[in-house]
């Protein structure tokens, strides 16, 4: 994940990936995670301060009401309800588009052609199809933002990096692809999965219950537990490597599988055991690791954890409707998830 080695770049022949890809659009340049060096470096940093710690602090209060509501509007329902439907998508969903400016009304639009962005039974043109449904519209989101400027990230990057012209609209607009479907879908996925694991272990949801404080740690573990990148991060060797003493040759390709890592026995102790008191949980690499690693995990981190304790504090009769080992997953996904969690109360 580290070695300058191996690239990211998938469209360099030979790397491995799962499914066909559509073909690399000039006009896309913006997709910073296929990128390697300093063409990834410059687009980085142009987002590196909007996620920092304490920028995601401030925005913890809008995180709660988000959370909030969504729970509440849950609760007006009345049981059962989809605990996917009804408050895992929404959450991440509103918070990533106050973050870009990008109209909530639009949710269920951005949401389904992400979905067939992120899912391995899409085919080249239903991706392709879905890329440029999205692309449309954030185009013309991008336009609006250079005439109406709002207190968000797209405004802020047409003003500081567009009309100064050291970012093209077209590179933004792939940039704001990549975070409005990374913004929301991992997320997402993350909560549905974690609210899944505390449902099986009941005594873990009482007790960040009684003590909000042991969520950081919780999250820290349930994201080594559970890690929703399932398919791993695919690179391709550009020179002959030895990684654990494996001879990794120029132009094979190589996957590093997250979810082994994080089940690694010489780095966790019992490491199939979920176990939120884990003083090691913190060296998962859930996010990645490197030059590549997840832009955006102080915002995960800060979703996860007060949408865990929200949930715990205010639902605390909260149960499965079926046998959790039966409950729908999206295993076709590239991140792995939940199609439905059916609860009560």
């Amino acid at each position: 994940m580290r070695h300058p080695g191996f690239s990211s770049d998938q469209y360099r022949p030979g790397f491995p990936v799962l499914n066909p890809i559509p073909p690399k659009q000039e006009d896309a340049s913006g997709l910073f995670i296929f990128m390697d060096g300093e063409a990834h470096s410059r687009f980085r940093r142009m987002l590196t301060a909007e996620f920092m710690i304490k920028n995601i602090r401030r925005i913890e209060p809008l995180i709660e009401e988000t959370v909030v509501e969504a729970l509440e509007r849950m609760r007006a329902s009345g049981p059962p309800a989809d605990l996917m439907n009804e408050f895992a998508l929404p959450v991440p969903s509103m918070t990533i588009c106050h973050l870009l400016g990008v109209p909530y009304s639009d949710h269920d639009f951005f949401q389904f052609h992400s979905r067939a962005i992120m899912d391995r039974n899409s085919g080249p043109e239903e991706v392709e199809a879905a890329l440029g449904a999205l692309s449309g519209f954030l185009g013309e989101l991008i336009k609006f933002k250079r005439t109406s400027p709002g207190e968000d990230l797209l405004s802020r990057l047409v003003a500081e990096r567009v009309v100064p012209g050291e970012l093209r609209e077209d590179e933004l607009l792939s940039m704001a692809m990549l975070l409005l479907v990374a913004g929301h879908e991992t997320t997402a996925n993350m909560i549905g999965l974690s609210a899944l694991a505390l449902l099986e272990h009941p005594e873990s949801l009482e007790a960040v219950r009684d003590d909000p404080g042991l969520a950081p740690g919780m999250v820290e573990e349930l994201l080594r537990y559970i890690t929703v990148v399932r398919t791993g991060l695919p690179r391709l060797a550009l020179e002959d490597v030895e990684i654990g003493g494996r001879l990794i040759r120029a132009g094979e390709g190589a996957v590093a599988m997250l979810s082994m890592a994080n089940r690694d026995p010489s780095v966790f102790h019992d490491p199939e055991l979920f176990d939120p008191a884990r003083n090691e949980a913190h060296r998962h690499m859930a996010f990645g690791f490197g030059l590549h690693q997840c832009i955006g995990q102080p915002l995960a981190r800060a979703e996860l954890r007060i949408a865990l304790v929200e949930l715990a504090r205010r639902f605390p009769g909260l149960r499965s409707r079926t046998t959790l080992a039966d409950v729908p997953k999206r295993h076709m996904a590239v991140t792995f998830g939940l199609a439905e969690l059916p609860v009560t109360w």
